[in-house]
């Protein structure tokens, strides 16, 4: 597939780059898509969740009524999970959500991803860029130059650029990552994905 290059004021620049077929151009695998976002949102999870159980609980261990006689079921201790107060039954323990995935289908996975993105025309690829310094305002004028204004867009650069990601993490709907930080989750959760010319040649090696 091949695309036009814009400048960051949206015009075309004259150049064109090639996306491969390896992979803007597989066949997508909506499960292994499946497998990666769910690894991907279960290790965001904390796992730090706990609540006491009635071993926990402080309490008097006195028995708090006699066995017999009272016509009521028996009880034994006020930290019984039955009585307000009382400890949690099989309540949350702090885990850990995560869970191994293999690199092959990972790799997979952010392939159908793009590959996804290359179908639906959602790939706009913007020469290379910086800016002396880190101003939101500039970052909006060049999102609103390549028309994706209001979309939720993700801006894939070659190398970090401290300046752009400064400039942009306060814009709504914006996320700018390197291509070592790329991920199908962000992928996916992007209306447009934004390959700076420079990325393109390492998207190709994924």
């Amino acid at each position: 597939m091949e695309l036009k290059v814009l400048s960051i004021t949206g015009e075309e620049t004259g150049k064109t780059v090639e996306l491969t077929d390896a992979v803007f151009g597989i066949e997508p695998n909506d499960h292994a898509i499946y497998l990666d976002v769910k690894q991907f949102l279960a290790n965001q999870r904390q796992g730090t969740h706990k609540s006491k159980e009635r071993a926990e609980i402080v309490g008097s261990t006195r028995k708090i009524k006699k066995q017999k006689g009272t016509g009521t079921a028996r009880a034994g201790s006020i930290k019984s999970p039955v009585f307000r107060g009382g400890g949690r039954v099989f309540g949350p323990r702090p885990r850990n959500y995560g869970f191994k995935l293999n690199k092959k289908l990972k790799e997979l996975a952010r392939k159908s991803a793009l590959s996804y993105k290359a179908k639906t025309g959602s790939i706009i690829v913007v020469e290379d860029f910086n800016m002396e310094a880190p101003k939101t305002k500039e970052f909006a004028q060049i999102r609103k130059n390549l028309k994706v204004e209001g979309k939720r867009s993700l801006v894939v650069l070659n190398e970090a650029d401290k300046n752009v990601y400064l400039a942009s993490r306060n814009i709504p709907k914006s996320e700018v990552v390197t291509l070592a930080e790329l991920n199908t989750y962000s992928i996916m959760k992007a209306g447009a994905l934004v390959l700076v010319e420079s990325s393109v040649e390492g998207l190709g090696n994924l």
